[in-house]
């Protein structure tokens, strides 16, 4: 409300200012429409330019500056063509002012995001195609992506978007418990992140107040920069491979990890609890892949000898399945692990 008073205000002096000076010769009414008009565009131009960051401003004010310096050298060279009648003389020294100070702050806008402002430079070069990652708000609230970059499977610059850390915000300040608690387990990962000093971080400024949700504004900064989304949400990874953007899944790099069994070999797991058919057994391994056990369900509670008989991939992971034969070997007794899978159960 307040802005809009001072918005209101400057229309107000600066219209009343042109009434009464009355440029160009102009009439009562013609220097009134003169002033509102301007005003009205000055204040449409101001509203715009507030949704633009600070780098795409220097850049635009760079630019400007530049083409404008540019300009007044030329047009000082075309004002001693003597040839030239005076009234195209004029003309060329505008048009030439004109021209390169709009392409001036049109390259100044379109290449502000090379400026910066962190770390004392004055340019940067934008990360290389396919060697930047955007990391999304699911990916780092799961944490695993932490682990990974610390390993060095992750290589290139991790770019965080202003609107991806507005989002984790929220979360954190939810009512709710468990967003809250899964917003702030979020920023601490990112804060280890950052704090490792062979890992570079960059927060990107860039939004698109024009596109609503986030997803789809991760999807248009991909694009636009070339980098590849390291997500685990199914959607956004479906929906950016339809716009043509290079996806990191972590879930399926998860599956992709997980031990290969073949039909025929002997494992030994954990009966945990009953299957859904009749006799069966549940294990879980350390990955958390489920293991059903025909003629297992008496052996609940024991560590058993299993043979695999197939192998399902499913779109939520891997199941094994195996039998028990009943004369394998058994333990009684779970160790630790196998203590704490009960737990958990």
């Amino acid at each position: 409300m307040g802005l809009w008073l001072i918005r209101l205000l400057f229309a107000a002096v600066f219209t009343a200012a042109t009434y009464y000076l009355r440029p160009f010769d102009l009439n009562q009414w013609g220097a009134l429409t003169l002033g509102a008009g301007f005003a009205g565009a000055i204040i449409i131009f101001e509203i715009n330019v507030r949704h633009s960051s600070l780098k795409t401003l220097i850049g635009a004010a760079l630019g400007s500056t530049l083409g404008i310096v540019g300009a007044v050298l030329v047009s000082s060279i075309v004002e001693n063509m003597t040839f030239l009648p005076p009234n195209t003389a004029t003309f060329m020294q505008v048009l030439i002012l004109g021209v390169m100070g709009y392409v001036g702050l049109i390259m100044g806008l379109t290449k502000g995001d090379l400026l910066n402002l962190n770390f004392g430079g004055l340019f940067a070069e934008r990360p290389a195609r396919k060697s930047a990652k955007l990391l999304d708000t699911s990916v780092i609230i799961d944490g695993r992506v932490a682990d990974i970059v610390e390993t060095g499977f992750l290589e290139g610059q991790l770019l965080v978007p202003e609107f991806v850390l507005r989002e984790l915000q929220m979360v954190a300040d939810s009512a709710d418990s468990i967003k809250r608690n899964r917003g702030r387990r979020g920023l601490d990962i990112l804060q280890r992140i950052q704090k490792d000093p062979s890992i570079k971080v960059q927060i990107v400024e860039e939004d698109y107040p024009e596109i609503k949700g986030v997803d789809m504004k991760l999807i248009e900064l991909a694009k636009e920069t070339g980098a590849k989304i390291v997500t685990n949400d199914f959607n956004l990874n479906k929906v950016a491979q339809l716009r043509g953007v290079d996806v990191l899944n972590i879930n399926e790099l998860a599956n992709c990890l997980k031990p290969v069994v073949l039909p025929g070999e002997t494992m030994r797991v954990f009966i945990l609890k009953e299957g859904k058919e009749y006799n069966q057994g549940v294990a879980y391994l350390d990955d958390g892949t489920m293991v059903v056990v025909d003629n297992a369900r008496k052996m609940i509670g024991k560590t058993i000898d299993v043979q695999v008989t197939s192998v399902l991939q499913t779109t939520a992971g891997k199941m094994i399945f195996g039998k028990f034969h009943g004369n394998g070997e058994f333990h009684s007794k779970p160790d630790l692990d196998q203590r704490e899978r009960m737990s958990r159960a």
